[in-house]
């Protein structure tokens, strides 16, 4: 490569880099920032060119006393874990690195500013804590679900004999349909505990998510008629068949699905979409590194408060009449069974929308 081609070619090598890069001169100015730093800060670089970092991130004290201090001590300071950059709203988390600029003769000529959003790190984090915390409570579910069978076998078999022996007229047959109505419900929640605490051995075949998609819009739209619920897909037809069992999808899309109809009621839009993904991507030892194949099942509903938001994939928890509270909680373990991740955003008055990322080994 000649010489003169070298300003520009580290300067592509840096529009580049997966991380947020700003270089600052000696007295502080910005004198270059890549693409990535543009996003986070949320303004062009032409804007911020000769600015001091402080016209960038006015409210992030943290981050300029770590630029300030690197300065003037020539050390490189890090932090991981305490920078929030807010931005219309939202929060941000960054890892924060600022490190001197130095010269081929060790002079100080500026500080490098390197950040990371650490969004995905965290949600990853997160996705492992429930997981953790799924499987303990699965543990003491088993146990549970096996020690409450036993009795119940012996209820119902009690109702039905009983149920036998009383007159097609005899008031009673009306609290025995109750009893078997009741214990076919703690069955139900039984079988679920079950469900969400016993390992599956997964039928693992190439899935084409948009047919198993298609026929549950099409069961929900046969379901839901006379309402003016509208079902539209959004769907990428690249994306090749993922390695899944058809079963567990069926029940996870399913289960989300009814939950959309359910939010929007009497009318209302859901939206079904699909696409890959290129800011997440899964190793395991042995395999190659893999894309995430992303779908997303959006409502218009009234939304989720931030206060009911947090234990939506707690077992047990449910703002619903009839709900047992263990449909997330399962869904949440058919996605970790498939090595993906569950999550779900949503705001009062804007909807919801759930977004299930699915490895795309091939």
């Amino acid at each position: 490569m000649k010489p003169e081609h070298l300003p520009e070619f580290y300067a592509n090598v840096i529009d580049s880099v997966g991380d947020g890069v700003i270089v600052l001169d000696g007295s502080g100015g910005v004198i270059l920032m890549n693409p990535v730093a543009e996003e986070l800060a949320g303004v062009s670089r032409r804007m911020c060119l000769g600015q001091p970092l402080s016209a960038l991130f006015r409210d992030e004290t943290l981050l300029l006393e770590m630029a300030e201090k690197s300065a003037s001590s020539g050390m490189s300071i890090s932090d991981h874990e305490n920078i929030l950059l807010r931005r219309g709203g939202r929060g941000t988390p960054l890892s924060v690195t600022v490190s001197p600029l130095l010269l081929a003769d060790g002079s100080r000529a500026g500080t490098i500013v390197l950040l990371r959003d650490l969004t995905n790190i965290r949600e990853l984090e997160d996705a492992v804590r429930r997981a953790d915390r799924l499987s303990a409570i699965g543990t003491l579910a088993a146990g549970l679900a096996h020690e409450i069978k036993n009795p119940l076998g012996g209820i119902r078999g009690a109702a039905q004999l009983l149920e036998m022996e009383l007159a097609e007229d005899d008031e009673l047959r009306e609290c025995t349909g109750v009893v078997l109505k009741e214990v076919q419900r703690v069955n139900r929640i039984v079988e679920e505990l079950l469900d969400l605490a016993s390992p599956r051995r997964l039928n693992l075949v190439g899935v084409n998510l948009h047919k198993v998609l298609a026929h549950i819009v099409f069961l929900q739209q046969q379901a839901t008629k006379g309402k003016a619920i509208t079902f539209q897909r959004q769907l990428d037809p690249s994306i090749p068949p993922v390695m899944a069992d058809e079963g567990r999808l069926t029940q996870l899309f399913l289960n989300l699905i009814k939950n959309a109809v359910e939010a929007v009621g009497e009318s209302g839009v859901i939206v079904i979409s699909s696409r890959i993904v290129a800011e997440y991507s899964m190793t395991q030892k042995g395999e190659r590194r893999s894309r995430m194949v992303a779908v997303e099942i959006s409502d218009d509903g009234p939304g989720i408060p931030p206060e009911e938001k947090e234990s939506l994939f707690t077992p047990f928890f449910t703002t619903k009449d009839k709900g047992t509270g263990l449909g997330l909680a399962i869904c949440q373990k058919i996605v970790a069974e498939h090595r993906g991740m569950i999550r779900v955003e949503s705001s009062q008055g804007r909807g919801t929308v759930f977004t299930i990322l699915l490895p795309l080994v091939q």
